[in-house]
């Protein structure tokens, strides 16, 4: 399902239809749509390559924003994030009919998120934090992808994003730590 359209010829912009388990083809209700453009990222999870990525770029921009505001309002906005993903991704789930399908990029938002929250977004710190981040996404270590596995629905979308997300942020603070801000 990674970037293919809905139903095998439709894209996000046209009369959009589902396929689901036991569902014929159907329009869409405006809600469903309205879920669908943010599970996908406002459709960024339908590029055809790599969609993680150019989400988790999307969730650079949101850090953007957040670092402007005290780190404890920025963390209660972020949990809200998190919160509002996880149902997201569930509902997406459903209207796709698959599990994690591809064009769910909400889970990278997330974890971006949370990979630079209370960390100041210069050059360095936004390209390490990125980096990281990705690779803690894909490599999914020991417990990321048991919390992936194991949890259902939305929360196993997302939260092994937000377990990498947590990661890179310790990870980042220890090399500033360390060596200095990136």
């Amino acid at each position: 399902m990674n970037g293919e359209p809905l139903n095998g010829h439709d894209t996000p912009g046209s009369s959009l239809t589902k396929t689901g388990a036991g569902d014929t083809d159907s329009l869409m209700t405006f809600r469903e749509r309205a879920i669908l453009f943010c599970g996908t990222g406002c459709y960024i999870g339908y590029i055809p390559v790599a969609p993680g990525t150019f989400g988790s770029v999307a969730g650079i921009a949101l850090c953007l924003p957040a670092a402007l505001l005290p780190t404890p309002v920025a963390a209660v906005l972020v949990l809200a994030f998190i919160g509002a993903a996880v149902w997201a991704a569930h509902r997406t789930e459903q209207i796709l009919g698959a599990k994690d399908p591809g064009p769910i990029v909400i889970d990278e938002m997330a974890g971006m998120l949370v990979t630079l929250v209370g960390l100041a977004p210069t050059g360095g710190t936004l390209l390490v934090g990125f980096l990281l981040f990705r690779l803690l996404d894909i490599a999914k270590p020991f417990p990321i992808r048991q919390l992936e596995r194991r949890l259902p629905g939305g929360w196993g979308v997302v939260a092994d994003d937000v377990a990498a997300g947590l990661l890179a942020n310790l990870l980042l603070r220890l090399g500033q730590a360390c060596i200095g801000s990136p």
